[in-house]
Formats: C-alpha cells, sequence, structure tokens
C-alpha cells in the first residue's frame, strides 16, 4: 500500500513547478528516519507529477485532534518526542521543514507519527562559519507561523520549525489553537504576548511550561536542545541524539533587516 500525491501542471502555480516541487523531492531522497514518511519515486508525465510516498493508514493528526477532541497528555508526550526527534534529525542533515502543522502529520498504523509534505522544505541550511543562514521565503500557514515570518523579516528556519512544533503540542493537549488566524491584526498583536491557556481539559504545569518556552520570541525561545532537556519532555527518559551534523543550542542574534514586501493569500504567507 502506497499514497500517491498527484500534481497537475494545469492547475498548480508556475511557482510551486518550476521551484518548491523539485525543492520538495530533492529534500526528501537523502532522508531516513521513523518517524519521516518514506519517499518511494517520483514519475512525470506530460500532464502531472507522481509522487510515491508510504502509507500512513490513521491519517492526519488533525483528523485525529477533531475525532478524540484533543489528545491526552501522555499520548502527546509520545507524538511530541518523536516530532522533535524527526525535525532534529531533519536539521542536522541541513533541511528545514518550514510547514510543520498538525495537518503535514499523518499516523500509521503502527501508531508512529510521521512528517510529510517538504514543499516549503529548504536543504543545505547547516552552518557556516558558525552561522546559520537566514531564510527569506514567507512560507507556511498563519496559525503555525512564528512571529518573525508574520512580521516580514528574516528568520533561522530552524527557530521558525521550533515555533511550529509548539504549536502542535498546544493543539494536542487542548484541542485547539493558541492563537486567531481569522485576522491578521489580531494574530500579530497575539503573538507578540505570553501564550494563554484554557482551564480545559487539565493540562500539567510542566507541558505548559515548555509551550511558554517554546511559543516566546526568537532570542528568548528555547532551542531543539533545550526542549531534549526539558524535565517535561524527559518524564519517559532521554532520546538518543539523531545522527546528523552537530546541531547548536545558542540563541540567535537580534535580526535587524526589515522586508516590506508580503502578500497575504490563502492564508499562507510568501514573500513576493
Amino acid at each position: 500500500m502506497v499514497a500517491i500525491k498527484i500534481v497537475s501542471k494545469f492547475h498548480a502555480p508556475d511557482e510551486y513547478l518550476r521551484k518548491f516541487l523539485p525543492r520538495e523531492i530533492e529534500s526528501v531522497k537523502g532522508l531516513a528516519h521513523p518517524n519521516l514518511i518514506r519517499f518511494i519515486q517520483a514519475i512525470e508525465s506530460t500532464h502531472r507529477v507522481y509522487i510515491i510516498m508510504e502509507y500512513a493508514e490513521k491519517g492526519t493528526l488533525l483528523e485525529m485532534i477533531r475525532k478524540e477532541k484533543f489528545i491526552e497528555e501522555e499520548r502527546s508526550r509520545k507524538w511530541f518526542r518523536q516530532l522533535v526527534d524527526v525535525v532534529q534529525y531533519c536539521h542536522n542533515k541541513g533541511v528545514v521543514h518550514r510547514d510543520i502543522k498538525c495537518d503535514n502529520l499523518l499516523i500509521n498504523g503502527a501508531d508512529l507519527i510521521k512528517l510529510s509534505d517538504f514543499g516549503f522544505a529548504r536543504d543545505r541550511m547547516t552552518e557556516r562559519n558558525g552561522v546559520f543562514p537566514l531564510s527569506e521565503t514567507y512560507c507556511g500557514s498563519y496559525a503555525y507561523a512564528a512571529p518573525e515570518i508574520l512580521n516580514g523579516v528574516p528568520y533561522y528556519a530552524q527557530m521558525a520549525d521550533v515555533w511550529s512544533m509548539g504549536i502542535v503540542l498546544y493543539a494536542m493537549v487542548f484541542g485547539k489553537l493558541p492563537f486567531d488566524d481569522t485576522n491578521i491584526k489580531i494574530l500579530l498583536r497575539q503573538v507578540q504576548h505570553k501564550v494563554m491557556f484554557p482551564r480545559s481539559p487539565q493540562v500539567s504545569k510542566g507541558c505548559k511550561g515548555l509551550i511558554t518556552k517554546i511559543l516566546a520570541p526568537a532570542r528568548q525561545r528555547v532551542s531543539i536542545g533545550g526542549i531534549r532537556a526539558d524535565p517535561w519532555f524527559n518524564k519517559a527518559g532521554k532520546l538518543p541524539e539523531p545522527p546528523g551534523y552537530p546541531s547548536t543550542s545558542t540563541a540567535n542574534p537580534k535580526v535587524k533587516t526589515d522586508i516590506s514586501s508580503v502578500v497575504y493569500d490563502n492564508r499562507k504567507v510568501h514573500r513576493t
């Protein structure tokens, strides 16, 4: 059993066909992780591109949350640990996802989280002279986008991925998103303040504390290394470090450059 993503050359945007689709295929070719949807083959015809991938029987995490209202904390911890592990693996390989959300997390028959859809991914994002390169492509969904992306400034894609993982954790344990993405002005104000938690369902202080450390401004945001050292994260025992290049846990230098030309379309954020 496989899943096949079918892309029409006539209906897909030209930029997607020219830039993002080839990047998606190239990004996943060299990756192999238990929590990554396995890329099998890409086939191109005159009218379509077919991407053949591993099949995840239980559907998306978003569908699971809608069905169960929220994900019990222990199960959320298990899936969040898997998500952190696969994202760190990708980062160590120089690949940033840039569109982590519940829709792009699949669940297979063994109840494992599988990261999918690398359409906005970027590779070769490794340290150069001790500094990570900045990203200037503004992509992803409003509700999961880090404040620096919403504010239209160059950003460290690794730290933006961390923010998105925090949104996923919040969505799992509370069954809802932390910020209102129906109005961009309201959303921009909300992400600048400390995240608020509903009274129900009951979630531990440790889990809330980790979410607070993740959903913070870029310079104060906890890194993946910091997440892996968190007591709530490690309640089930420490995870071994994933293979790949050495990762950094340092805070990011301040970004001063502004980019003013940002277009918001269909709740996706793109740089023009």
